[in-house]
């Protein structure tokens, strides 16, 4: 019974340091505001800790994995043009051998939508990859819905 009870300890203490160590740099929010009684803008905000930064949506192929957002396709809303984004840093990354944009500590994006009704959720993923100057974690992608009334 005792070592029963040692070796689940182990595999508990063992599970919790292994979650202890997983990072998670960057936090998202979401906001939507009506511009008119049948356009929305909805904002895709990333937040993210010193010393680490997301990708472009217009990084070249070769680098890194850039910024990809998606909108689930609905009867309830239309994208209006492309998803937009502010000026991003642009500068040499050793670990690509090339120029890359990227953000730092904050960024939102901006994606017009037009209404075909009054109120609606607006869904959708955003793919990214986030690195600071030691290393890159994996891309991740987060799911987002946004409520616009």
């Amino acid at each position: 019974m005792k070592k029963l009870t040692l070796i689940l300890s182990l595999l508990f203490f063992t599970a919790m340091g292994a979650f202890a160590q997983i990072e998670d740099p960057v936090t998202w929010s979401y906001a939507a505001k009506k511009v008119s009684a049948t356009e929305a803008v909805v904002y895709l905000k990333a937040s993210m800790e010193k010393g680490w930064h997301i990708y472009s949506q217009n990084v070249k192929p070769g680098g890194p994995i850039k910024t990809t957002i998606k909108f689930e396709p609905s009867a309830s809303y239309t994208k209006v043009g492309k998803t937009l984004e502010p000026k991003p840093i642009t500068k040499f990354e050793d670990t690509f051998n090339m120029d890359v944009s990227y953000f730092e500590n904050d960024v939102i994006f901006q994606q017009r939508v037009k209404l075909a009704k009054g109120a609606t959720v607006v869904k959708g993923t955003v793919e990214f990859m986030v690195c600071n100057d030691r290393k890159c974690l994996p891309p991740n992608e987060v799911a987002f819905s946004v409520q616009v009334k």
